[in-house]
C-alpha cells in the first residue's frame, strides 16, 4: 500500500488539506498527517480544527511514496521553517521519491529553500515571482507533473490536485473510478 505523508501547520489551508487526505483515503492509500507545530491539534487558515496524528520529526528516516505540502498562510511558512520537513523532502528528491506541492507550498517551501531549481511548475498566482525568483519555471495551468514533482495553483485546482496524486500512486483507472464517484 502507498505511504504518503502530508504535512501540516497551523494556517495550513483548508480545502488543500481536507481536500487531498480525503481523495488519497477514499483510494485507499495509508495517509500520515504529521504537523511541524508543537501541538498536534492544528487550526487551518479558516479555523478547522485538525488533530494530526504524529509531530514531524517522527517521520523522518521513514520511506514515503510521497509527501504532500499543502498552502495556506502562515501554513506554508511554517512547513518551509521546519528543518524535520526540510530533511524529509532532501530524501524525497534524493530518492526520486513524489514531492506534491499546492498554493503558496510550491514557492515558499520549495522553490525558496532551494530544492530542484529549474522545475516546471505552478502556484497561487500571488507566488509566481517568488517561483521564479528561485529559478522554477511557472506555468499557469492547475496541475502540473514534472519529472517527480507536482504541483497546483490553490483551493479551487485541489480536487484536480488530489486526483493527479491517486494517478501517480494508484493509476489512472483508480483515478477516474474515483473522480467519477465524485462526480468529478
Amino acid at each position: 500500500m502507498a505511504k504518503v505523508l502530508v504535512a501540516l501547520a497551523n494556517g495550513s489551508e483548508d480545502i488543500e488539506v481536507v481536500t487531498v487526505i480525503d481523495i488519497l483515503r477514499r483510494a485507499d492509500i495509508d495517509v500520515t498527517v504529521a504537523t511541524v507545530m508543537p501541538e498536534l491539534k492544528v487550526t487551518t487558515s479558516h479555523g478547522v480544527q485538525i488533530t494530526a496524528d504524529c509531530h514531524i520529526q517522527y517521520c523522518q528516516n521513514k520511506s514515503w511514496q510521497m509527501v504532500v505540502l499543502p498552502g495556506g498562510l502562515p501554513g506554508a511558512q511554517c512547513l518551509a521553517g521546519s528543518d524535520a520537513l526540510k530533511d524529509i523532502i532532501s530524501d524525497q528528491i534524493r530518492h526520486e521519491h513524489w514531492v506534491a506541492a499546492i498554493g503558496a507550498a510550491p514557492a515558499l517551501v520549495l522553490a525558496a529553500r532551494g530544492f530542484v531549481a529549474g522545475t516546471t511548475a505552478t502556484c497561487y498566482p500571488t507566488f509566481r515571482p517568488l517561483l521564479e525568483e528561485h529559478h522554477w519555471h511557472h506555468v499557469n495551468e492547475p496541475v502540473v507533473t514534472y519529472n517527480n514533482i507536482i504541483t497546483s495553483q490553490g483551493p479551487a485546482t485541489a480536487i484536480a490536485f488530489a486526483l493527479q496524486l491517486v494517478t501517480v500512486l494508484k493509476g489512472d483507472v483508480k483515478a477516474k473510478a474515483l473522480a467519477a464517484a465524485l462526480c468529478y
